[in-house]
């Protein structure tokens, strides 16, 4: 019996009888409420009549767009429900007031102030429900002189300085390959959102979370940033370069690049003696951390030589066996295809939301809850899958009790 009761206690995620209304669409938003559904969330979309979160019809293709499920949309939202709700409507307006009466969280990425000017600003949703926990996701926040521009994830890169760092002194700025930005506003959402669920037990009352996508992108930039702030440097753009120490970037193997991070000087005096240059340990150039920094184009040239007589496997073998990290460059393909992804079963596969028979692979979120890795446990939705179950999900969620040390009505 013991056993059992642990077995089910492992199977119980943090964040299960939470209740999410989630208005968002496309990345930033979608991705804080998959993060909260990985953690045992309900969370259910409320998308627009006929239209839905604009990511349906994103993706490389136009059959899974035409239908409502563009890989955009698919890689974000498993694991959710999906009602259609017209706030416009006084109708639809009537329906989300009585969710949000026994919601514990409300999630939406609008441009500031339209949820305002829809009926729904923070006064009125703390009369609503005194312990709900809304969480605005923008470009530039609430306030200030940008809060009403659009924001897309390349201006939110171009704005936080990142593209200026990004790339080489010839190629600078570069646009990161990828939406980080709206991933990281994502990310800092979720953050606040289970900080605030947690606050919210001392006293029963929600908060109001305003999350900037510029704040938290520059929050995360590091060193770029923060040598900026504390000693007046600016950064510059470095190519795979690290700024902070050297040998620290990418170097030639014999059959392509390879990244090496010997920050260390025990580790750099390691490196050199695996490449058969125990030479550089004594040449004034390379004698400490700082002259390397000072000397890196000198240090890379002899590294490079040295290294392009194996493969960047056989360095990666070597050099991490003795401390000294070392990692061939994948492909995305190589990266989702990697033993050690498949080891902690990071990628999930699910069915496709259309009956299709078609297998659909989805990213967990990296994180291992009591050992077992967080999937998904129900394919995206449908637009409009879960209308007919609306009556029910409203009669459960006004029946639920709450959890103990929720809200105290």
């Amino acid at each position: 019996m013991r056993n059992r009761r642990r077995s089910r206690r492992m199977h119980d995620r943090p964040l299960t009888g939470t209740r999410v209304l989630d208005l968002t669409n496309v990345l930033a938003g979608p991705h804080c409420s998959y993060q909260l559904m990985l953690l045992g969330a309900e969370v259910v979309k409320v998308e627009l009549p006929r239209h839905g979160d604009l990511a349906r019809q994103l993706g490389p293709e136009e059959e899974l767009n035409r239908a409502g499920i563009g890989a955009s949309f698919l890689a974000q939202n498993a694991g959710k429900k999906s009602i259609e709700l017209d706030l416009k409507d006084p109708a639809g307006r009537a329906t989300f007031e009585e969710m949000i009466r026994n919601a514990d969280v409300l999630l939406e990425n609008f441009r500031a102030g339209v949820l305002a000017r829809l009926g729904f600003d923070w006064p009125r949703l703390q009369r609503l429900n005194p312990g709900l926990v809304y969480c605005a996701i923008t470009g530039f926040g609430q306030q200030g002189p940008m809060s009403q521009a659009p924001a897309y994830d390349q201006v939110i890169q171009g704005l936080s300085g990142m593209m200026s760092v990004t790339g080489s002194i010839e190629t600078a700025p570069l646009r990161i390959g990828f939406p980080i930005c709206d991933t990281l506003g994502g990310l800092a959402a979720a953050l606040a959102i289970t900080a605030a669920l947690n606050g919210r037990q001392r006293d029963g009352l929600g908060a109001f979370l305003d999350v900037s996508m510029l704040e938290a992108s520059m929050s995360a930039m590091g060193w770029a940033v923060s040598n900026y702030l504390i000693s007046g440097l600016p950064p510059e753009p470095m190519g795979n370069q690290n700024a902070t120490a050297a040998p620290s970037g990418t170097f030639d193997a014999a059959d392509g690049p390879l990244n090496i991070a010997a920050n260390q000087q025990g580790q750099f005096e390691t490196l050199c003696r695996h490449i058969g240059r125990v030479d550089l340990l004594t040449d004034v150039r390379f004698a400490g951390r700082e002259a390397r920094k000072h000397n890196r184009d000198a240090l890379n040239t002899e590294l490079n030589a040295a290294l392009r007589s194996r493969t960047a496997l056989e360095w990666e073998r070597v050099l991490n066996a003795d401390g000294v990290p070392a990692a061939r460059i994948f492909t995305v393909p190589q990266a989702v295809d990697s033993e050690q992804l498949k080891h902690r079963q990071f990628i999930s596969e699910l069915p496709f939301p259309d009956a299709s028979g078609r297998a659909l692979r989805v990213f967990g979120s990296g994180v291992l809850y009591n050992g077992e890795p967080l999937h998904p446990t129900s394919p995206p939705p449908l637009l409009g899958e879960h209308n007919a179950c609306l009556p029910g999900l409203l009669n459960r969620w006004k029946n639920a009790r709450p959890e103990a040390g929720h809200r105290k009505n």
